[in-house]
């Protein structure tokens, strides 16, 4: 079990086309083995049909364990499918399923995601048949707190533990509000006390403090990190101290804390790193998503993360900033990528 009652975890949140295997790896370089990585939510769909691509995005390394597979669909015959799949041909340290997204081409033609708050019925059937099918690792949800009142996750998160659900993450929003307005963290205290099985809290986490105050506010037995780990992947060493930070060889944790920050006059913020350990980290990252991308879209498809990384407070002092993003927004190959962090 990646996860029991009474252990306090930091989780990565499974984020669509940003939580794949080359950011997984770099956040695990950087912060060490101690918080647990969810993959980006795969659809069980294409992964009964054998899509290649979604194959793919399965993919992980014993390096990045404790690793969790999320799948996302509506049909609890087609996850239950999918799921031994994964549990065969993968084997990951756990299965979650997605009843919280809410993205429209999820929760209305494909009534996945969020829109299993509006049917409880098959959302229990889904935990159901897979805790039927003897898949031999825990079986999680992340869901939100309702799909239109925050009030819903009580009722809904009770069903899913009756079914069979061996931890549940709740992000503090509910479907209407998307990412709008702030996560009720409150809310998920109620459903901590309310349950009996772990919870996650979910929404809002951005630094050290966000997590302490998270967990104070909450009672959870886990934050999970979303949005803020995007060009922050040392965030996940925040609550650890250095010396319980650990890795394999080639490692580049052992170079990169320093504890010094580049932007709060070196008293050591978060751990941010300074700027040219920042450099370092960004120029790995964009090694690792040549190598799994290959090189004709590699460095296209890793702008994103560029501009996550160059965020504005955690750039100040980086000379004029638009031109900075104007630059990374055009870059096309690790060369010119190496240029643009030379001339910072």
């Amino acid at each position: 079990m990646w996860i029991t009652k009474g252990q306090k975890l930091i989780v990565l949140a499974p984020m669509a086309d940003m939580t794949d295997q080359p950011f997984c790896r770099v956040c695990r370089e950087v912060a060490g083995h101690d918080f647990v990585i969810f993959s980006e939510m795969v659809s069980s769909e294409a992964l009964v049909r054998g899509n290649a691509k979604t194959l793919k995005m399965c993919e992980f390394t014993e390096f990045e364990r404790p690793f969790v597979i999320q799948l996302f669909g509506a049909s609890p015959e087609t996850i239950t499918s999918a799921a031994k799949i994964v549990a065969d041909k993968f084997h990951p340290d756990g299965i979650d399923i997605n009843m919280g997204c809410p993205v429209p081409k999820i929760t209305g033609k494909n009534l996945a995601g969020a829109a299993l708050m509006k049917d409880p019925v098959r959302a229990v059937e889904i935990v159901k048949k897979l805790k039927e099918a003897n898949l031999g690792v825990p079986i999680s949800v992340k869901t939100r707190l309702g799909w239109g009142k925050d009030n819903e996750i009580l009722e809904f998160a009770l069903k899913l533990e009756n079914a069979g659900a061996e931890v549940i993450t709740v992000h503090g929003r509910t479907k209407t509000q998307g990412y709008t307005g702030e996560a009720n963290w409150e809310r998920i205290a109620e459903v901590k006390k309310l349950l009996k099985i772990p919870v996650l809290a979910n929404g809002d986490v951005k630094n050290a403090e966000d997590i302490q105050k998270c967990f104070e506010v909450t009672g959870a037995d886990g934050v999970m990190i979303g949005r803020g780990a995007l060009g922050n992947p040392w965030i996940f060493a925040t609550h650890l101290s250095s010396s319980r930070r650990r890795g394999s060889s080639g490692d580049l944790d052992s170079r990169f804390f320093n504890r010094q920050s580049f932007n709060d006059g070196g008293r050591g913020n978060d751990n941010m790193p300074n700027l040219e350990e920042l450099k370092k980290i960004v120029l790995r990252h964009a090694e690792l998503h040549v190598e799994h991308y290959g090189e004709e879209y590699g460095l296209t498809t890793f702008r994103k993360h560029l501009l996550c990384y160059f965020k504005g407070e955690r750039v100040r002092g980086f000379g004029e900033l638009k031109n900075l993003k104007i630059q990374l927004t055009k870059v096309n190959i690790l060369e010119d990528l190496q240029k643009i962090l030379n001339n910072i």
